[in-house]
């Protein structure tokens, strides 16, 4: 299950274990392709790591606090610290890989 974060619930939600957290907006092609990769991964690895997208229209102080200019970023953490930043689509074993590198 993929968590819908705002700019009041991201720290929180993120601060424990891996997260990859995808910031998108709905005009965005690229964030389209992105989507269900990144739903394919949370059935796949939900277990191990939360999957969590933030609308970087509608959370903009989120988005301005980790530089995000491109979207779609897909960022990773580790225990509340940012350990990769992605930007641009990637594809389901790339991503997966990223992430098998911080479980």
């Amino acid at each position: 299950m993929i968590k819908e974060l705002t700019d009041s619930t991201f720290d929180k939600e993120t601060s424990t274990g891996v997260t990859l957290t995808d910031f998108w907006a709905t005009w965005c092609g690229p964030c389209r392709m992105q989507s269900p990769v990144v739903e394919q991964l949370s059935e796949e690895m939900g277990d191990k790591v939360t999957f969590a997208k933030v609308d970087v229209d509608q959370n903009q102080a989120t988005a301005s606090e980790f530089g995000i200019m491109s979207i779609p970023t897909l960022l990773i953490k580790k225990d509340g610290k940012v350990v990769d930043t992605l930007v641009g689509y990637h594809p389901k074993e790339r991503l997966q890989a990223k992430l098998e590198q911080y479980i």
